[in-house]
C-alpha cells in the first residue's frame, strides 16, 4: 500500500512539475478596490488559488465536523464511566460469590 502511495505521490510531482514548467509566463494579479498589484508567474497563480481552495475546504470541513467530534468525546466518557461501573459491581459480585448460596437461600 505504501508503494502505491509514493508513485502517486511521484506522478502528480511530475504532473506538477510539467505544469510549472509549461505556464512560467508571467501574469499580473491585482485586487479592484485596492491598487495593490503583483506581476508572477501563471502557474504560481493558479496552484495558490488551488491551495487557497483546499485549505478553506479542510477548515469548512472541520468545522462542520464538530458536532460529531463533540458527541464522540462525550460517547467516549459515558462509556469509560460505563466500563469503571461495571468493573465495580463485578468487583463486589466476586466478592460476594460465597455469600450468594445463602442469599438465595434466604430469599427462597
Amino acid at each position: 500500500m505504501k508503494v502505491l502511495y509514493w508513485i502517486i505521490v511521484a506522478v502528480v510531482a511530475a504532473l506538477l512539475a510539467l505544469f510549472a514548467a509549461s505556464n512560467r509566463e508571467s501574469v499580473t494579479l491585482g485586487l479592484w478596490p485596492l491598487s495593490f498589484v503583483v506581476g508572477l508567474p501563471l502557474y504560481l497563480a493558479i496552484l495558490s488559488a488551488l491551495l487557497i481552495g483546499f485549505i478553506s475546504g479542510v477548515v469548512a470541513a472541520w468545522i462542520a465536523g464538530r458536532r460529531r467530534r463533540r458527541e464522540t468525546r462525550r460517547r467516549s466518557r459515558r462509556i469509560a464511566a460505563l466500563e469503571r461501573e461495571l468493573a465495580a459491581t463485578q468487583a463486589q459480585l466476586s466478592g460476594a460469590d460465597g455469600n450468594l448460596p445463602a442469599r438465595l437461600a434466604a430469599r427462597g
